[in-house]
Order: structure tokens, then C-alpha cells, then sequence
């Protein structure tokens, strides 16, 4: 009860961030936008990496809001020893370029809980997009450090359904937004190779990251990672990524196989890439021979999805509250009732090797993947 009340009353006091960014535009047009929304208080700015560290030691903010390129220092340098020093979290501030997806990815790695791009194109709709997902990480950051502080409260959902033994997918359809970059990283590495089905994947990311974040993976994975182009066939042991700004869908080609085509439509949905789009494309063409799983992230994008899947016979699996960076997604799912099984992230390999009858051996795991410097490695 006393755990209750504190949260409860710490959702009423504003998220106190600290912004840290070289140029003085981009930190003034950041605190607009956090503090647009009356549950965000900026209580102070950086320009450098050194400023950023003294600030958060003295300032101790509830979350810090840093650059990925900080002045005389990386700002995965700086990130690091803001949770090694001080224990906030971070949400990194990225632009759109192959080189800054690369270090962000990095980031989180490192121990960053989000990142948010900060494209100041002037576009009305842009910028409001931006300061939506700016706002939303910034207070989802906060948030995942009360709880953990407190203990999370786990809520009481109808117990799961026993998967039908008879269901065999040969499509994986998983949908992850906050907390979803390492989550993956800690999944699909440890699928093999020879996996009897294809993985379809949707990760919100803003433009620019879902190249560098697919040939991250294929360097850790056994599987084959690649983003998807429209017309890529969907075959066993693939793993295709929706690219930023592009809706997936699966459909069948006249020679019966299945392939995934790409598309811009439908332009009203809050993301795009969308995992309700592929979820019930994937739903309508396979039906029970689908499977759906939900992982970390804000909001409610896969819901109607994983209902879909569900409805059609499929298997559907959600990512437990505990192993959750943000429990949004998958909590949408269990308030719908159709998540049939809800396991911890470290669970959801073997779920994935039940559901798919996998015999084959452990060696065509991560040990037999790429030989690249990355493959093979236990991840964190």
C-alpha cells in the first residue's frame, strides 16, 4: 500500500531533467518541448561532457536528456560515467545519420534507456511528433527508475492459456518500441540458424536506424538479419526489419510463396513502422500458422495485432512486466486478454523453439554464428 501511494504521488510531481547539449539552439528548443508539457521541469543544461557529469552529481535530476556528440567527449563516454557515478537514467539525443545510429546503438549498449532524434526540421507535424516522443521517453525514463525503486507493482492479469500442442508457426511476428534495441539483442542471437520459421519484425526507430540496427544483428545472430525491401520473400532462418517510415505487410505472390511488401499507407497511424500493420497481415494470410510476440515499449502499437493473431488461432506471447524496460505494449495485450503466454525475456527463446518443434542442435546457435568480432558473444 505504502508503495502504491508513492508512486501514485510521484506521478504528480514533474520529472525534473537535466539537458545536455553543445549547441545553445538545440538545448533552448529541447527545454521548449519538455516543458510544454506540465509534468516535466528542466532544472538545468550542459554544453559539455564534463559540465553533464558535474550537473547530474550536483543537480541530481530525475533523467538527463544528452546529446550523442558532446563537446571534447563522446556522449557514450559521458553516458557512462553518468550511470557509473550517479545512477539516472539517460536518454540520448541523436540526429539522423548512419554514424550517430551507430553510437546510439552503442549507447544502449552502455546502459541508456531510450533515445529520442532531435531533427529540427520546422515542420509543424514533425516537431509535434518530436516533442510527443521526447516528452513521453523523458517521463517513461523516470518512471522505470521509480518503480524500480519502489518494486514493481505487477497487476493481477487472467491467467495465460496453454499454446494448443498442435499449432506449429512458420512465421514469428514481434512487435518492441522502448527498451526494444537490447531486448532484441538478447533474443534472437540465441536463435539458430536453422530456425523452421521466418521472423518478421517491427522496432520503432526514427530515420536512418533500422539499416545500422540490422547489420548490427546479423554480425551477433546466426539467423540472417537484413531490413526488408518490398518484394523480399519470407523464408525459414530470415529475419526481416520494417524500415524507419515504412508500414510492412505480408501478402501472398501468384507462385503461392509469401513475400512482405512495403508501404506508406495507412498515414494516420501514430508509427510507422507500425506492428498492428504487420501483425494483421500476418494474421489473415498464415491464421494459426502465425505466431505473436510483444516486448517492451510505450503504448498500445500491437494490440490490435496480437488480437488478430489471436483470433485467427495463432500463438501469442507477451513480454512479462519484470524484464520490461517500459510495460506498455505488452500491457495493452493483457488488458485484451489475448496474450496466451506471458514469460520473462530470458524465457521467450525457448517459447520460440517449443512452438516451432526445434530439434536441431544448440550448435547452430550463437557459438555458429557470423565470424565477425561480435559473433559468438554472451551478450548483457
Amino acid at each position: 500500500m505504502k508503495q502504491a501511494l508513492e508512486l501514485e504521488a510521484a506521478k504528480r510531481t514533474p520529472v525534473r531533467v537535466l539537458v545536455a547539449d553543445p549547441s545553445a539552439v538545440v538545448r533552448t528548443a529541447v527545454r521548449r518541448m519538455l516543458e510544454s508539457d506540465e509534468g516535466v521541469q528542466v532544472i538545468g543544461t550542459a554544453q559539455d561532457g564534463q559540465e553533464a557529469v558535474e550537473k547530474t552529481r550536483i543537480l541530481r535530476p530525475d533523467v538527463v536528456a544528452l546529446d550523442i556528440h558532446m563537446n571534447r567527449h563522446r556522449g557514450v563516454e559521458v553516458l557512462r560515467e553518468i550511470t557509473q557515478r550517479c545512477a539516472r537514467p539517460v536518454v540520448m539525443l541523436s540526429e539522423a545519420s548512419s554514424e550517430a545510429a551507430e553510437e546510439t546503438l552503442q549507447a544502449l549498449d552502455e546502459g541508456a534507456f531510450d533515445y529520442a532524434p532531435k531533427q529540427l526540421s520546422g515542420d509543424p507535424r514533425e516537431m509535434a511528433r518530436l516533442r510527443y516522443e521526447l516528452v513521453s521517453k523523458v517521463k517513461a525514463a523516470a518512471r522505470a527508475r521509480r518503480q524500480r525503486a519502489n518494486g514493481a507493482i505487477v497487476a493481477a492479469w487472467p491467467r495465460p492459456e496453454q499454446v494448443h500442442p498442435e499449432i506449429v508457426p512458420i512465421v514469428i511476428c514481434i512487435g518492441s518500441s522502448t527498451g526494444g534495441p537490447r531486448a532484441l539483442q538478447q533474443l534472437l542471437p540465441h536463435l539458430p540458424a536453422d530456425l523452421p520459421a521466418s521472423v518478421l519484425l517491427v522496432q520503432h526507430m526514427p530515420q536512418g536506424f533500422t539499416g545500422p540496427f540490422a547489420r548490427r544483428l546479423d554480425s551477433l545472430c546466426a539467423m540472417e538479419v537484413r531490413e526488408a525491401r518490398s518484394e523480399d520473400a519470407i523464408e525459414p532462418g530470415v529475419v526481416l526489419i520494417a524500415p524507419s517510415g515504412w508500414h510492412m505487410a505480408v501478402y501472398a505472390r501468384q507462385s503461392s510463396s509469401a513475400a512482405v511488401r512495403l508501404s506508406k499507407s495507412p498515414e494516420n497511424l501514430l508509427h510507422r513502422p507500425s506492428v498492428d500493420v504487420l501483425m494483421s497481415s500476418a494474421a489473415a494470410m498464415f491464421r494459426d500458422a502465425c505466431m505473436g510476440i510483444i516486448l517492451t515499449g510505450m503504448g498500445a502499437d500491437g494490440a490490435r495485432g496480437m488480437k488478430a493473431i489471436y483470433e485467427a488461432g495463432g500463438i501469442t506471447l507477451g513480454q512479462d512486466e519484470a524484464s520490461c524496460a517500459v510495460y506498455g505494449m505488452p500491457r495493452s495485450c493483457a488488458e485484451l486478454g489475448v496474450l496466451q503466454r506471458v514469460v520473462p525475456l530470458s524465457a521467450i527463446r525457448r517459447e520460440i523453439l517449443l512452438a516451432t518443434r526445434y530439434d536441431g542442435s544448440e550448435k547452430n546457435c550463437v557459438a555458429a554464428g557470423k565470424t565477425g568480432p561480435a559473433a559468438g558473444k554472451e551478450l548483457r
